[in-house]
């Protein structure tokens, strides 16, 4: 419990989330889950899941039909403190265990390729990261500099079909940004 406390508190001292937003982050995923679940007309036809960052969910995966992608985000939205949902789930079949072990290499992949960002005062900490089905999702409080770079070391990881900059940016003395950005960068 002791590792856990400091593993967590290491995590928060890095991220520019305060620590009541991570907590939220936390409870919105933990929510989204429990509604997922409990709705067997959405997790009897669709393999999704909800990443929260800052109040900005975003849902990947697959559902059966667009209909149930769509009711599912319609839910997510209603949580609390929620602000933004972006729904990037599949419409199609579900992807096979061999796809998700995939997934979980190429995050692994993308995380070692964030460090190697070098830019005065990034942390790797402060990008979230979510692979699914080879498209890999970036999350996270950074300058427009940061989530260039970032998104530039991953677009180069083998295997990476799609990156998409789900970022928020934070204005810095030679940046002025401030707004929400998605974007997208092929591979």
């Amino acid at each position: 419990m002791i590792v856990a406390g400091a593993t967590y508190g290491a995590a928060v001292a890095y991220d520019r989330r305060d620590e009541k937003t991570v907590l939220d982050d936390e409870m919105i995923e933990l929510q989204a889950r429990n509604a997922y679940l409990s709705n067997p007309d959405l997790s009897g036809h669709s393999q999704l899941k909800v990443t929260s960052y800052d109040y900005t969910a975003l849902i990947t995966g697959q559902a059966e039909t667009r209909d149930i992608s769509d009711r599912y985000a319609r839910v997510v939205s209603q949580l609390p403190k929620v602000r933004q949902v972006y729904n990037e789930a599949e419409i199609g079949p579900m992807i096979p265990l061999s796809q998700l072990t995939k997934d979980a290499y190429l995050t692994s992949r993308a995380k070692l390729a964030i460090q190697s960002v070098d830019i005065p005062g990034f942390d790797m900490l402060r990008v979230k990261v979510v692979t699914d089905n080879g498209v890999v999702y970036l999350m996270g409080l950074v300058s427009p500099a940061e989530g260039d770079a970032t998104a530039e070391k991953v677009r180069r990881v083998p295997g990476v079909k799609r990156v998409v900059k789900l970022f928020k940016y934070v204005a810095t003395a030679s940046d002025k940004a401030g707004a929400p950005s998605a974007t997208t960068t092929g591979a």
